[in-house]
């Protein structure tokens, strides 16, 4: 997630490496051997079971999370479950496969709540066009990894903006969770204020915050899922959520599957979404899976991994297939790092967890208990794990330190992450300018400030 961009006793994107490539293990042979090249990788296959257990454990949250927001866009939430159940599978297994890494794929964290909150209720449109526009931002993503322009951009755009985007993406998804939990309420008078803290919805999603932040400082990698379940638990005992059961058979997509309108996505007005969903979906699937390679020890001093063009392919296509089935992008999880720290090295660890998520489509009823506050916690905790970067921004060069800013408040104060992108990248340039620092915008920067201009001159006053 850029759950995203971050011993024993840190958050889970701070995990240290694990010691594991440092010990002897026993030789392996046969069917596993000759696929994963486990001894390549000094690992066993019990060891990369258990990682892929870790790494489902520290994100399976998602499957309750990701339902719960969509649905806020009028989409079928018991359809959204199983296709975040199948689409997490479909990537963490692809990648284990294509690529043979350890790092899994799921919907994303921020990208949702942007698909959900500020396009299709803050825009007014149909979730159908708006899943079109997910879809030809991952058809962008696709083409730029295909073609190599992928690593050029990461390479070009400035890191005060690197830094700024998933830390706004945070701040707005932390904002979602503090609205889920009735921490905050709109007004009137100054536009939001404290909601009544004593109501139990907003008791409980404080509650449910704070088991995840001291669950996640002991090293306790599961401790997003532990906490939706303390709290709907008692939610139950309270009545406030009624027991539909465990175990049933999938329910169907066909609410979801191939539903998108992808004719009715291209409109011009949409353009800024579309470079929005492909332009943040680069910066967090990339600068996760260079993490987490980072962790196995295999990335190189400008972050490049092996397999790299293999793993870039695979998350891309994956948030097309996503987008077609009926779900926001899909991208890299920074939780892998837990599968890594207890020493998972190839992608058996990436289709063990793929496997579980099979299995978890069968546990639709328990996603439908769930309530919106029981997830409050997690969504306010991945604000904090994404706004860490701006610790690295220049804050002594007010050129840097301004678009950094104005990217990241940008993105909660205006609901939109594009609206956020759209400013920072002005601001870098008109700083730049202004300082008589020309030389440091590079044309690409340049071209999509005006672009942006262009956007907000003639799309959007108009």
């Amino acid at each position: 997630m850029e759950m995203p961009s971050n011993e024993s006793s840190a958050p889970i994107n701070e995990l240290p490496k694990s010691s594991i490539p440092n010990q002897q293990v026993p030789p392996q042979s046969g069917f596993f051997e000759r696929r994963f090249k486990l001894n390549e990788h000094n690992t066993t296959f019990s060891t990369e079971v258990i990682a892929g257990i870790t790494t489902f454990m520290t994100m399976v949250y998602i499957v309750f999370v990701n339902p719960q927001i969509l649905s806020a866009a009028g989409m079928d939430p018991s359809g959204v479950f199983v296709v975040t159940c199948m689409i997490s599978a479909f990537g963490c297994i692809a990648m284990g496969l294509v690529a043979n890494l350890p790092i899994a794929l799921a919907p994303a964290m921020g990208l949702n709540a942007f698909f959900a909150f500020s396009v299709v209720v803050g825009m007014g449109i149909s979730w159908q066009t708006g899943m079109g526009t997910i879809f030809w931002g991952a058809v962008c993503f696709t083409l730029m990894s295909a073609l190599g322009i992928r690593s050029w951009i990461l390479s070009n755009i400035p890191s005060c903006l690197r830094i700024g985007i998933p830390s706004g993406i945070g701040l707005l998804i932390a904002l979602v969770g503090l609205s889920n939990a009735g921490i905050v309420v709109a007004s009137p008078a100054t536009m939001i204020t404290v909601g009544d803290l004593s109501s139990l919805q907003c008791v409980l999603g404080a509650l449910g915050f704070f088991i995840i932040v001291i669950l996640a400082s002991r090293g306790i990698h599961a401790a997003v899922l532990i906490s939706i379940v303390v709290v709907t638990s008692i939610a139950a005992l309270m009545g406030d959520v009624e027991y539909t059961g465990i175990v049933s058979m999938p329910p169907s997509i066909e609410s979801t599957f191939g539903q998108l309108d992808i004719a009715g996505s291209l409109d011009i007005a949409l353009a800024g979404v579309i470079f929005s969903f492909a332009l943040v979906s680069l910066f967090d699937s990339s600068g996760t899976m260079i993490g987490v390679t980072e962790k196995c020890g295999i990335t190189d001093e400008r972050g490049r991994f092996p397999r790299m063009k293999q793993a870039l392919m695979t998350d891309s296509v994956t948030s097309v297939a996503g987008a077609y089935m009926g779900t926001s992008t899909v991208t890299a999880y920074i939780e892998s790092s837990a599968g890594v720290a207890v020493g998972g090295r190839t992608g058996l660890t990436a289709i063990v967890t793929g496997l579980l998520f099979i299995v978890v489509i069968f546990f639709s009823p328990l996603a439908a208990m769930v309530p919106g506050y029981a997830v409050a916690g997690a969504l306010i905790y991945v604000g904090i794990l994404m706004s860490s970067g701006l610790a690295k921004v220049n804050w002594s060069d007010m050129t840097e330190a301004a678009p950094a800013f104005i990217t990241t408040v940008m993105m909660p104060f205006s609901f939109s992450i594009t609206e956020g992108i759209a400013t920072g990248f002005i601001t870098y340039c008109v700083m730049k300018a202004g300082t008589n620092r020309w030389r440091e915008i590079h044309p690409g920067v340049a071209i999509v400030a005006l672009l942006f201009i262009i956007k907000f001159v003639f799309v959007d006053g108009h």
